[in-house]
């Protein structure tokens, strides 16, 4: 369980890994279209999509070490198990989001977001 402020700081701290992640998923996807359409790319073939995609792996599983659901990856969405008021919520961090502005109860899921 994280607090808001624990999550907020992880968030901060893990900057660097989102933004690994973002790259890894911009590469691949560039990727993956120039070879369906043309066959080739100034990016690799099939061997370097496999390595973008074990990356990204990689990322995503420190993540998952930390505690943190990613529930998305375009765009980056994490959520971080904690409580307010007495309540299981899940902190959420959207791609773009300079910080965790926003929570949800467990059982509403993104739909149910407030405003912190």
């Amino acid at each position: 369980m994280f607090t808001l402020a624990q999550a907020r700081h992880l968030v901060a701290t893990l900057r660097p890994r989102v933004d690994e992640l973002i790259r890894l998923r911009a590469d691949l996807a560039e990727l993956r279209v120039d070879l369906a359409d043309h066959g080739v790319s100034a990016l690799g073939g099939l061997a370097e999509v496999k390595a973008l995609e074990a990356r990204l792996h990689v990322v995503v599983d420190e993540f998952h070490q930390h505690d943190i659901a990613v529930k998305g990856i375009a765009p980056v969405l994490l959520d971080f198990p904690g409580e307010r008021d007495g309540r299981a919520v899940l902190w959420c961090w959207l791609e773009g989001d300079t910080d965790i502005r926003w929570y949800h109860r467990v059982e509403c899921g993104f739909a149910g977001r407030r405003p912190v």
